[in-house]
């Protein structure tokens, strides 16, 4: 299994925005710290928006604020917004792919349990555990 580039953009903005709480961060601080391209940035920030996770503020002065307190934002919750449309296997898939295996196949429930497993194991984390008492990591981080 390996996370979109967009799942872990999204938690690279979550940390910046965590580590920067209180203070409108621009997109263009995000990209510079963290590597990325400001295009596909924008996607990520518009889905963190959607998802209610992020504020953006439009306007000179404008960028994104933490909606909700990095303690109470879920890495699991995260992971599953931008990754839980993407089935992990074919057999998974609304119409059950092409699989013909997918009606009588225990190994669809073996997956399923394993994802919601690692979900589970995720959910364990919040973004404020990510950042707390890591040092180097804020000094990356923080906009001066």
């Amino acid at each position: 299994m390996r996370l979109t580039v967009r799942t872990n953009l999204a938690m690279r903005t979550l940390m910046f925005c965590a580590v920067n709480k209180g203070r409108v961060v621009r997109k263009h601080e995000i990209a510079e710290v963290c590597n990325a391209s400001e295009n596909h940035l924008a996607q990520v920030i518009h889905k963190l928006a959607q998802a209610g996770l992020i504020t953006t503020v439009r306007g000179r002065s404008g960028g994104l604020v933490l909606q909700r307190d990095p303690a109470e934002l879920r890495v699991g919750e995260v992971v599953r917004t931008f990754e839980g449309d993407v089935p992990l296997t074919e057999c998974m898939e609304a119409d059950n792919g092409n699989c013909p295996l997918s009606e009588y196949c225990s190994l669809k429930c073996a997956f399923s349990d394993a994802l919601n497993a690692f979900y589970a194991s995720l959910n364990r984390l919040t973004v404020a555990d990510l950042v707390a008492n890591n040092t180097d990591l804020t000094r990356l981080l923080s906009v001066a």
